[in-house]
């Protein structure tokens, strides 16, 4: 793992790598087949096959100038993040890079099983049963136990950044998209606005220090998803969204948790807290009931559980909050619609001019 004196001078940046940058043809040694795997603003992913091996990866072809600006190292950054996690199954791996005068091209382990978010709103009988969620969150959390002993936040924890190695059989995950990711370290904060709306902290909103907790609401809200095919914060606009994460409004009815364990309620609960030092971490998760032990009834009837902590505040704060926030924002890529909840995925926002909005891979 790259230590401080590797790190670049703007928060968390690492700014050293390993692999070795090549500068010959990438389609010498590689064949480009199908449609895209993916599109963002300043990125593509098209999936492509080694000539001399056969073998399929995805290919990421990444702008190295977005907006007049020369985004070379928040790609190296990316890069470095990628060979940190190299020895985790759950992290997706990164083959080898290219670089040509306007791109470099990160050759990446190729999931076939596609977003999870396709499964996440898909009609009841193609959805995730709850098993698949428990069995799908351990691994999610095992490769974010790892990202975090190693001081790294990923920072855009959603069902797009998820792949699954095949659909059917429902395969393994293989998390993605690193191109938001911050090196943590003990002498110098992190503050900065970035991630997807529906998923960011409330500490990202009220711009106060980042930590590895962050990741752990985007868990909180991605298992929430995933149970439930709805969102739990998503408003009529940001701002409604914001002012919904902000006050921690949740709502974890019967309705909306129909034929959903206790435990996974309870597992919910444990992350969706606004302060940061009180959320479960991702090592202490792995030991939650509902992941750790036998399979669960599913409850007629959700507990009358303590409801998480949660800090009063005042509506003008919170609108303060919001308007801050938003001034941020860059403008909504899409507005897919999902079958179960009816919810949009907006792609991320970045921090002041030199983050980048959505990148897929």
């Amino acid at each position: 793992m790259p230590d401080s004196s590797m790190m670049d001078n703007r928060n968390g940046m690492v700014s050293k790598i390993q692999s070795r940058i090549r500068t010959d043809s990438f389609k010498s040694n590689y064949d480009l087949v199908g449609k895209e795997l993916g599109r963002g603003k300043f990125a593509v992913v098209k999936k492509c096959v080694e000539k001399a091996t056969g073998n399929e990866h995805a290919a990421k072809f990444l702008r190295k100038r977005r907006k007049g600006e020369d985004c070379r190292r928040d790609i190296i950054n990316e890069i470095a993040i990628l060979e940190s996690a190299k020895a985790n199954p759950f992290v997706v791996s990164l083959h080898e890079v290219y670089e040509t005068t306007s791109e470099i091209i990160l050759v990446l382990e190729y999931a076939a099983g596609g977003e999870i978010f396709n499964q996440c709103v898909a009609d009841n009988d193609e959805a995730f049963t709850e098993k698949d969620v428990i069995r799908l969150v351990r691994q999610i959390l095992s490769g974010v136990a790892y990202l975090h002993r190693n001081n790294v936040v990923h920072l855009d924890m959603k069902p797009q950044n998820l792949l699954l190695t095949s659909s059917r059989p429902l395969g393994d995950i293989r998390i993605v998209d690193f191109g938001l990711s911050r090196r943590m370290d003990n002498v110098k904060e992190v503050r900065e606005i970035l991630g997807t709306p529906e998923y960011v902290a409330p500490e990202i909103l009220n711009y106060e220090p980042i930590s590895t907790a962050t990741d752990m609401w985007s868990i909180g809200v991605l298992a929430y998803v995933m149970l439930t095919g709805e969102s739990p914060f998503l408003g009529e606009d940001k701002q409604e969204t914001f002012l919904n994460i902000s006050q921690v409004n949740v709502d974890y009815s019967q309705d909306v948790f129909e034929g959903v364990s206790n435990p996974a309620v309870d597992f919910i609960k444990t992350l969706l807290i606004k302060n940061p030092r009180k959320r479960a971490t991702a090592e202490e998760c792995l030991q939650h009931p509902w992941l750790s032990g036998p399979p669960q009834p599913h409850a007629s009837l959700l507990p009358s559980l303590e409801e998480a902590e949660s800090e009063p505040e005042s509506p003008d704060s919170a609108q303060e909050l919001v308007i801050m926030a938003s001034y941020t924002l860059c403008s909504s890529q899409s507005d897919l619609k999902a079958v179960r909840g009816a919810f949009p995925f907006d792609e991320p926002f970045g921090a002041r001019s030199e983050i980048q909005p959505q990148i897929y891979c």
